[in-house]
C-alpha cells in the first residue's frame, strides 16, 4: 500500500513539472523573435569619409561654396526672363534691384542646397522695400519691412502665403539682414507624381524663424499652393519696384 501511494506520489510530482515546463517553453519567443547578440562593430561605419570643410571667418563663405555674388560682378547671374543679361547695379560692391528691370537668376541650376544671403532694405522706399528669395524659382521666402501690418504670412521671413515666421527677428531698413536657408527639395516620379514634398529651415541673424517646415507647393499671389513636377532650378533674387540692396551671396550644394 506504501509502496502505491509512493508511486502515485511520484506520477503526480511528474506531471506536476512535465505541466510547467510546456508553459515555460510557450512563454519563451521563438528562435526568430528574440533578441540578437549585438556586435557593437555591426552598427559602426566609416565610409563614406564627410569632407572637410573650413568655417568662413566672420562674413566670409566655407571653402566649398559657390560664390554668387562677391562684390565685383554678375558673372554667376543672368535675367529671369529670356535669359538676357542681369541689369541690376553693382554699387559700392553691393548688389542693388534697378526696379523695373525685372527677377534675376542663378545660371546654374539646383536642388538640394544651403543658401546664404545677405540683404538690407532702404530707409524709405515704395513697395515697402519689398523682394523674395525663390529657392528652385518657385518657392519665396519673403523679404519685407516687418514694420508694415501686413499678413503674417507674408511678412519677413515668411514662406509667402504658406507658413508665417516663428519670430520676428528683423532689426530695422538701412541694416543689413542674414538669411541662412536649409532647402531639401521636392522629389518627383518618372510619372511626375510628388513623392515627397520640399521641406525648408530659415535662420534670419541667427535665429530660427521656419524649422523643418514641409512646404505643401509653390508660392502664389493668388490661388492655393500646388505642386507641379520640376527638376533643378535657378535660384532667384525678386524684383518688387524697390531698391533692396544685396551682398555675400553664396550656396552649397547638399
Amino acid at each position: 500500500m506504501k509502496n502505491s501511494i509512493f508511486l502515485f506520489s511520484l506520477l503526480c510530482i511528474s506531471s506536476v513539472l512535465s505541466v510547467q515546463g510546456q508553459q515555460q517553453q510557450q512563454q519563451q519567443p521563438p528562435p526568430a523573435q528574440r533578441s540578437p547578440q549585438w556586435d557593437p562593430r555591426s552598427t559602426e561605419w566609416y565610409y563614406p569619409v564627410p569632407p572637410k570643410v573650413t568655417p568662413g571667418q566672420g562674413v566670409k563663405p566655407p571653402s566649398d561654396a559657390i560664390i554668387l555674388f562677391d562684390g565685383t560682378d554678375l558673372n554667376k547671374w543672368e535675367s529671369a526672363s529670356q535669359g538676357r543679361p542681369a541689369e541690376w547695379k553693382i554699387q559700392n560692391r553691393e548688389l542693388v534691384i534697378v526696379p523695373g528691370k525685372g527677377d534675376i537668376q542663378t545660371k546654374e541650376y539646383f536642388g538640394d542646397c544651403q543658401v546664404h544671403v545677405e540683404f538690407k532694405l532702404p530707409l524709405s522706399s515704395k513697395e515697402y522695400g519689398n523682394s523674395g528669395v525663390y529657392l528652385q524659382s518657385r518657392y519665396e521666402v519673403q523679404i519685407i519691412d516687418s514694420e508694415l501690418n501686413i499678413y503674417v504670412n507674408g511678412m519677413i521671413g515668411s514662406i509667402y502665403k504658406q507658413k508665417a515666421p516663428l519670430a520676428n527677428a528683423y532689426t530695422k531698413n538701412g541694416e543689413w539682414q542674414i538669411f541662412d536657408i536649409i532647402w531639401k527639395a521636392p522629389v518627383f516620379s518618372g510619372n511626375d507624381e510628388l513623392l515627397s514634398p520640399a521641406v525648408v529651415t530659415v535662420i534670419l541673424n541667427g535665429i530660427v524663424i521656419q524649422n523643418n517646415y514641409t512646404l505643401t507647393g509653390h508660392t502664389p499671389y493668388t490661388g492655393l499652393p500646388r505642386y507641379s513636377a520640376h527638376g533643378r532650378a535657378p535660384l532667384l533674387l525678386q524684383d518688387h519696384g524697390a531698391e533692396v540692396a544685396f551682398r555675400n551671396i553664396w550656396i552649397r550644394h547638399l
